[in-house]
């Protein structure tokens, strides 16, 4: 099938990356995306084989059922011509099959690498699906050392039946047509034998995986499928530290736990082999931390010993060493000493369920943990949007602190099984990687609250922070005694953070819900009033429809909670953006932000009252506090970019945009923000470009009207305007378009039916450069006067 520089349905094929018994594999260009995908074609041969494209559906079902960042991510399936294809994500990198070269793989590297097909696997595994053949070929080593598990044409879930066999690889794993289902090598005990398989089959093929790896050779050999069978069946392996002296004792202990012959002396989760790899690196991490102290401070050095008797030692002795590094650091004290902890960055709870239904949890604890932790004196933690770029990411929590510059980061996983959780947390100092503090917590899902207060007083705990009576009562505050509305204001809050139209809509339902669930709960009104003014603000709703019932559910909130920070900044921007009340957003601004000092949301809209006000200088420090405060937030990166073009440093607005654009290179705002600063500085074909990204009709129009092209400049208008018959569409970005083509007479007609429907940004006109040409003119003047701002 000869198909590279051919498209097939939105697929550029680039080239081919190989092939194999079960499938060939080409590098190819997704059109629609712009991205780089890989798809997977079934080979002529097995066209007209009923097993083979049973496994390659298989593969594509179990695959996409699945959403984790170490697990190979199947973005469609498809067919050309008769060709079944997977469209798969493109990795860069090298199977374990050939990651190391046939020697044994440096300890940091084994153990991370088994943390993370241990997490896979756990996923799998808690969406029923048994993988049936992991083995080196099978997992992928990117180059940025992240691991992916490959191919689950062999899945099975749990309650279906297994297909009896199949030819399923080529030599030199010694799979042959007719054989059980698997790769001979890589076989558990009652694989070999055609047992009925559960998930333990997965940790002990991940067992053998581990020991080649760690070792450079197979843990079972032979010239035939015969004796490799019989080696797993009655053999055990040569251990894995007599191969190599430098493997830890404890990573020995657990490749050998994972090669038990008899699954029930086997390990019975995934889980609990992650948690072993993870309590291993841990003490590893801290050994190697004391050590590098005793060298700073000249201690002398323990009597040199052989390798594996020093990581006995360790592992016999580590809770001391540890409690002694910690006391020497003083990172339990959260005053004085240069090693205080002051900052905290709680990174998104990782949800090992791999159930998507179950992000709104994840999200919503790790949320409310940021909230509560919030309350704590002198230790500053990072706001939401500042974390949640690490979401779904394989991180090092030492590379996130220097990111962020935070002393601290938590770390947590969630796993839900019907109605009970397991949450496992870890606090890391990252300025010396040493553990500070780790706790398991096991609960039924209707404790939720109670389990988001223990793990805030625990934190707190450990970093005796001293509070208040009344910062203490904040910090175990329920907002709600009603688990099933807090369940559901969760839910919301995730649905509301997308951003989206669907979203805020889901998020209205759910909040109400809450609502009807608690009629007292103050929060699930804040979030009501922050759905209906962005709906109002993004004029996705008529802002008289939209801004009336925002204000309402903020004002409700307040009255139930006059302390809640969310709520104040919520009614601010109502009266900002539709009410034109500047005095009373700048009172409710303040109480905010006096309530919460660190809400860089509040910050930036502030930001929005100095421009009103024409206090450019003012709304630039506030616009600086929200960036300090949530340096990854792709919205107020952008959003820092307009101010500077308000401050006519088009230059820097450019830079600053480009800088939004690699936190999401399809953030639409900052799209337009840069093509705007384009036209000022009369790069026309950058800035259509810009515009077109966008979907932004008065940057696209300007671009036109610059380049001279008036016929696709006045189209750009016609087509807006049609499209206002069938949905709303703004009419201040009507009138932006006109000012953008200028035409004078039509902008001020658009402008003052801008004004009539409350979609005027008089918040922005006194300062947006855009309507540099329209000031000197009376009827500019008479619209800043009627939105009280000119005397």
């Amino acid at each position: 099938m000869a198909i590279i520089g051919q498209t097939i349905s939105h697929y550029r094929i680039l080239e081919m990356l190989g092939g194999g018994g079960m499938g060939v594999v080409y590098k190819a260009e997704d059109t629609r995306l712009g991205r780089v995908v890989a798809l997977k074609f079934l080979p002529d041969h097995l066209l007209h084989d009923r097993e083979a494209l049973l496994r390659f559906q298989r593969e594509a079902r179990a695959a996409s059922a699945l959403n984790h960042p170490h697990i190979c991510t199947i973005h469609d399936v498809g067919e050309a011509d008769g060709y079944p294809f997977l469209v798969m994500e493109f990795l860069e990198g090298q199977t374990l099959k050939h990651r190391f070269g046939g020697a044994p793989a440096p300890v940091d590297d084994l153990i991370d690498l088994g943390l993370q097909i241990a997490d896979a696997l756990e996923v799998a595994h808690s969406k029923g699906i048994v993988h049936r053949d992991i083995k080196p070929a099978n997992i992928f080593a990117t180059t940025r050392g992240g691991a992916k598990v490959l191919d689950f044409g062999l899945a099975k879930t749990a309650g279906a039946p297994a297909p009896l066999d199949v030819t399923v690889s080529a030599p030199p794993e010694l799979s042959t047509p007719g054989m059980t289902m698997g790769t001979i090598a890589y076989m558990s005990p009652e694989q070999v034998r055609g047992e009925e398989l559960d998930a333990r089959t997965d940790l002990f093929s991940f067992g053998l995986v581990l020991y080649e790896i760690a070792t450079g050779r197979q843990a079972f050999s032979g010239n035939s499928a015969a004796l490799i069978s019989e080696a797993i069946l009655n053999r055990t392996p040569t251990p894995a530290g007599r191969s190599n002296p430098d493997l830890p004792p404890k990573l020995e202990d657990v490749i050998s736990k994972a090669l038990e012959k008899d699954r029930r002396l086997r390990y019975q989760s995934a889980g609990e082999m992650h948690t072993d790899l993870a309590r291993l690196k841990r003490d590893i991490d801290a050994e190697r931390s004391v050590s590098a102290a005793r060298r700073e401070t000249g201690a002398p050095p323990n009597a040199v010993a052989p390798r594996r008797r020093m990581w006995r030692w360790a592992a016999a002795s580590i809770a001391a060493v540890v409690f002694v590094a910690l006391l020497a650091a003083g990172v339990f004290m959260a005053g004085g000493g240069a090693a205080t902890i002051d900052s905290i960055a709680v990174l998104p709870f990782v949800n090992a369920s791999a159930d998507p239904g179950t992000e709104y949890l994840t999200d919503g604890i790790t949320e409310a943990l940021i909230n509560n932790l919030s309350q704590l004196p002198d230790i500053a933690v990072m706001s939401r949007s500042s974390v949640f770029p690490y979401k779904g990411r394989d991180v090092d929590p030492q590379a996130v602190g220097r990111d962020l510059k935070v002393h601290a980061v938590l770390t947590a996983r969630l796993v839900q099984r019907d109605d009970n959780l397991s949450i496992s947390t870890e606090l890391v100092d990252v300025r010396n990687n040493l553990h500070i503090w780790g706790e398991r917590y096991n609960r039924r899902l209707a404790d939720v609250l109670s389990l988001q207060e223990d793990i805030s007083r625990d934190i707190t705990n450990q970093l005796r922070a001293k509070l208040s009576r009344e910062q203490r009562e904040a910090l175990t505050k329920r907002p709600t005694q009603n688990t099933a509305a807090y369940q559901s204001y969760l839910k919301g809050r995730y649905h509301w953070n997308k951003r989206t139209e669907q979203g805020f809509r889901s998020a209205i339902e759910l909040f109400q819900d809450a609502i009807e669930k608690d009629p007292s709960y103050a929060l699930a009104y804040a979030g009501l009033g922050d759905c209906y003014t962005l709906l109002g603000a993004w004029t996705i709703l008529p802002p008289r429809d939209a801004y009336p019932r925002g204000k309402a559910a903020a004002m409700k909130a307040l009255e139930l909670d006059e302390k809640l920070a969310e709520a104040h900044a919520s009614l601010a921007r109502n009266k900002l953006g539709f009410d034109w009340d500047w005095s009373g957003a700048r009172t409710e601004f303040e109480r905010a932000l006096q309530l919460n000092p660190s809400y860089a949301t509040g910050h930036y809209w502030y930001s929005y009252y100095y421009l009103a006000m024409g206090r450019l200088d003012d709304a630039t420090r506030e616009m600086r506090r929200a960036v300090e405060l949530d340096p990854l937030s792709v919205n107020i990166s952008a959003e820092m970019g307009r101010t500077l073009i308000y401050q006519r440093q088009f230059a820097a607005a450019i830079e600053q945009e480009r800088k939004a654009l690699e936190l999401d290179p399809v953030f639409a705002l900052a799209h337009e923000m840069l093509g705007q600063a384009y036209l000022y500085t009369a790069r026309y074909a950058e800035a259509l470009a810009e515009g077109q990204t966008a979907a932004s009709p008065h940057v696209v129009a300007r671009a036109y009207f610059k380049s001279g092209d008036m016929a696709n400049a006045r189209k750009t208008v016609t087509s807006l305007k049609e499209l206002s018959k069938s949905r709303f569409v703004s009419a201040y970005r009507i009138a932006q378009t006109y000012t953008g083509l200028e035409d004078k007479e039509q902008a001020f007609e658009w402008l003052e039916r801008a004004f009539e429907e409350r979609t005027l940004r008089a918040d922005f006109m006194k300062v947006d450069p855009w309507f540099d040409s329209l000031r000197g003119d009376r009827r500019f003047a008479s619209l800043m006067r009627r939105a009280g701002l000119e005397p």
